[in-house]
């Protein structure tokens, strides 16, 4: 089948893709459990995240202050706190980032009303539709839960099955490009935009 490239390498080849690949076991199974108990917590339990932050920093902070007033009178180290800072680079490229998807959102925008592409117009619509009508369906954090276990779980199928699944998805290409050289394509006509 040509030049293909692996599953490992198109997940980006670093330790994501060994965890969504299951090569990273330990890593796997923690994230599989640890999403697996947020969401019972949260959905099932009713527990609110609000609540549960604030509980667990309160902790924090407690165990913290118990155990620098134990250290002085006990003469032991303090406990090792790490700096809270976020570096510059950080914040110049999360900014970067967020700048550039907002300039991606813009001109999606832009070309469904200044250039009055229809298409786009009903892609976004669409998508707007689905999220919509999933919204209704089902809660976001177990649509959060579902897209994590999705992804610890389509990859190493993928991987497993690669060529049968390609053979599949191949002839449903070829019969849906044949359908729809049957319906006549618009032509477009081309307008002067100010």
């Amino acid at each position: 089948m040509g030049d293909s490239v692996s599953v490992h390498q198109s997940l980006g080849g670093g330790s994501v893709a060994d965890l969504l690949l299951w090569r990273n076991r330990t890593g796997a199974v923690i994230l599989l459990f640890a999403s697996t108990g947020f969401w019972f917590l949260f959905e099932r339990a009713g527990y609110n995240l609000l609540s549960f932050v604030s509980n667990v920093l309160l902790l924090l902070v407690a165990i913290l202050f118990l155990w620098a007033k134990s250290a002085t009178v006990l003469n032991r180290p303090l406990p090792p706190v790490p700096n809270m800072e976020i570096p510059e680079e950080f914040a110049i490229k999360a900014a970067d980032d967020l700048r550039l998807w907002i300039n991606y959102v813009l001109s999606i925008a832009s070309d469904i009303t200044i250039a009055r592409s229809p298409i786009r117009l009903l892609q976004v619509s669409f998508v707007l539709l689905v999220i919509s009508y999933v919204g209704t369906l089902i809660n976001s954090l177990t649509l959060v839960y579902i897209g994590v276990l999705l992804s610890l779980s389509f990859p190493i199928v993928y991987e497993t099955y690669q060529d049968h699944i390609d053979d599949k998805l191949n002839s449903t290409s070829k019969f849906v490009r044949s359908v729809s050289r049957k319906f006549p394509m618009p032509v477009s006509k081309e307008k002067k935009h100010q």
